[in-house]
């Protein structure tokens, strides 16, 4: 359910001539047209259900609403009569209303009277709507399905173009109406086929210059809200289009004109959206996300209720009279601030991603899937041997040895729920701890997926296992234990891996050398460059001090005593892992939750993994 306020034009349809004494009036306020609206998605088009259940007219009808002064309720000067009854006929909303006999009010009823203020605004609370936009329209339909009008106003520029006073004086036997004033050259009398043909050329006029402000607005990218205060308030074309060409004037003097620099300017919209947001980054983790210049200070301190407030000010929602679930429930739908809110979640989601220790990175090889179909990564054999060519012999074709591997991309993802709770609250967490717990979790799959390759020593696409003594890749025995002797073997088997034609020697280079963590201070000591053996038999030769080590403690589930040798993609495919294409890694997406009262954030990560050749790898049982 969702709880707006808004402003749609009425209109006064006829003055009763039996209670001019008591100034009353009989009001049209609604007939079911469509107005046009704007917030942070941009303009779209409201109308208001008139079907059985959808109106509350209780307040209305009670014989106290009030009449208005242009929507001012600051002070009871502002009420200038009441609404004595209202109800609805023939779908449309109507209503009797009496002006006040103040004489600060005595004015505006005589110009009512004269027919020289014909525009009427009504003011409603919105209670639930939906977006009933036809499949390919331009521009969004929101339909209100269940609202409640609350007072007139008198304006003096109506929401509905086509909205408007057809209003009839009491006469006398020497009176006419203004219908049937006769012009003192005998002219013919305005009939009412003249009549509506002039209000529907105002219709079209009115709806010409609403959406020729509508496109001077976006194309100056003005603030929606500025765009349609002027809207409502009936600037000429002319006029709003010299206020744009000023404001554009006035972005272009406070640029700063530097030599090969480019310079980025923000609207005020922008401005606001990435200062709330640096604001909660930085309460998040100041020394993470530091305020650069003065981005943000203007919220610190700022609750994510009163940051609400704010967004919703912004997109011209009156908030002085909503409670906090109203202004919390109404931040999380109709303003921006679900946005703001999106993007320090994927900022805290992606700043714990890249923090999480991925220890596979240096030894695999990243590529990028078009989509989830099978990933044949194709191994191209050795080059054919030279051959020597005598004095008018022929060259001779060779052939290039092929293996494939395959795999594909996986999708992974939950949903969780933030409700408007955690705004009243206050609770920031749950737009932080949440994200960055995902980004942990994306980061954790990752790694488990990987080393589970390692460790479950899978067949490859000749059948069999990765590491097997038919691969020349598995040292089993005491020689194998990590040590100068065991990584001696090690190192020397990989230099000595053959080509897929069986016969040329591919020379490859261990680069990494991987670890359980109960192995890791052997492995550290091993390398380290500092350590000044008594012995020359314990002396670390400079090609294993090369070694980088790498400590996973993954392994240590699998084995304690096992350690690996891996060497550097740039020389051979060892494994390979992949992402979908424009998805690095894990990234969330946020909406107006259907389960929960509140906002819905959902990570997801499409990622596959395989090992891709086995001469790229050694592994070492250990004693």
């Amino acid at each position: 359910m969702t709880l707006k306020r808004e402003r749609l034009e009425a209109r006064f349809e006829a003055l009763a001539p039996a209670d001019h004494d008591e100034r009353t009036a009989t009001l049209t306020w609604y007939t079911g047209a469509a107005v046009r609206r704007y917030d942070a998605r941009g303009p779209y088009e409201m109308r208001f259900s008139m079907e059985p259940g959808a109106v509350r007219l209780e307040r209305l009808a009670s014989g106290s609403a009030p009449l208005l002064n242009s929507h001012r309720d600051y002070t009871v000067a502002d009420v200038i009569g009441v609404i004595a009854k209202a109800w609805i006929e023939s779908g449309a909303g109507k209503a009797i209303v009496r002006f006040s006999k103040r004489e600060d009010v005595t004015p505006i009823w005589r110009d009512v009277e004269d027919g020289i203020l014909r525009n009427a605004s009504m003011g409603v609370a919105i209670h639930a709507l939906k977006d009933v936009t036809p499949e390919g329209a331009a521009l969004r339909q929101i339909l209100v399905t269940d609202w409640e009008p609350e007072e007139v106003s008198l304006v003096p520029i109506g929401a509905d173009p086509g909205a408007g006073f057809k209003f009839e004086r009491a006469t006398g036997p020497q009176e006419q109406t203004m219908e049937e004033t006769i012009t003192e050259t005998g002219g013919e009398a305005r009939n009412e086929v003249n009549v509506d043909a002039e209000r529907q050329a105002a219709a079209l006029a009115e709806r010409t210059r609403i959406l020729e402000l509508d496109k001077i607005g976006r194309t100056a990218k003005l603030d929606a809200r500025l765009i349609a205060e002027h809207i409502e308030c009936g600037t000429a074309v002319e006029e709003f289009r010299r206020l744009a060409l000023d404001e554009l004037a006035r972005r272009s003097e406070e640029t700063p004109i530097r030599s090969a620099t480019a310079v980025v300017t923000r609207d005020e919209a922008d401005t606001r959206r990435a200062g709330i947001a640096a604001s909660l980054l930085h309460r998040y983790d100041p020394k993470l996300f530091p305020l650069k210049e003065d981005l943000g200070r203007d919220w610190l301190g700022m609750t994510l209720l009163d940051l609400g407030r704010e967004c919703l000010e912004a997109a011209g929602t009156r908030t002085r009279r909503l409670s906090r679930n109203e202004i919390a429930k109404l931040a999380l739908s109709t303003s921006d601030f679900p946005y703001i809110l999106a993007d320090v979640a994927n900022k805290t989601l992606r700043q714990a991603y890249k923090a999480y220790p991925r220890t596979f990175l240096p030894f695999s090889r990243r590529r990028t899937a078009a989509d989830f179909k099978n990933i044949n990564a194709l191994q191209l054999g050795e080059s054919p041997a030279l051959q020597k060519v005598n004095e008018k012999g022929e060259f001779t074709y060779g052939s290039i040895a092929e293996s494939k591997e395959t795999y594909k991309l996986a999708t992974y993802g939950r949903i969780v729920g933030i409700t408007r709770q955690v705004i009243i609250n206050d609770d920031l967490g749950a737009f932080t701890r949440i994200p960055a717990g995902f980004g942990v979790a994306a980061a954790t799959l990752e790694s488990d997926t990987v080393w589970g390759i390692i460790t479950s020593n899978p067949a490859m696409g000749d059948g069999v296992a990765l590491f097997h003594a038919n691969h020349a890749n598995l040292n089993t025995g005491s020689g194998s234990a990590l040590g100068l002797t065991g990584l001696g073997a090690g190192m020397a088997a990989m230099a000595k891996q053959k080509g897929l034609d069986g016969a040329t020697t591919l020379n490859v280079q261990a680069r990494y050398l991987a670890v359980p963590v109960a192995l890791q201070l052997t492995a550290f000591q091993l390398v380290a460059a500092n350590l000044a053996p008594a012995q020359t038999a314990n002396v670390v030769p400079e090609y294993i001090r090369a070694l980088t080590p790498v400590a996973e403690p993954r392994l240590d589930a699998a084995s304690t005593t096992a350690w690996y040798l891996f060497a550097s993609p740039d020389q051979i495919d060892t494994i390979e892992y992949a992402y979908l294409e424009g998805q690095d890694g894990v990234y969330i997406e946020t909406r107006q939750g259907f389960e929960v009262d509140g906002v819905e954030i959902k990570a997801r990560l499409d990622f596959g993994a395989k090992a891709i050749d086995w001469r790229g790898m050694q592994k070492n049982a250990g004693a």
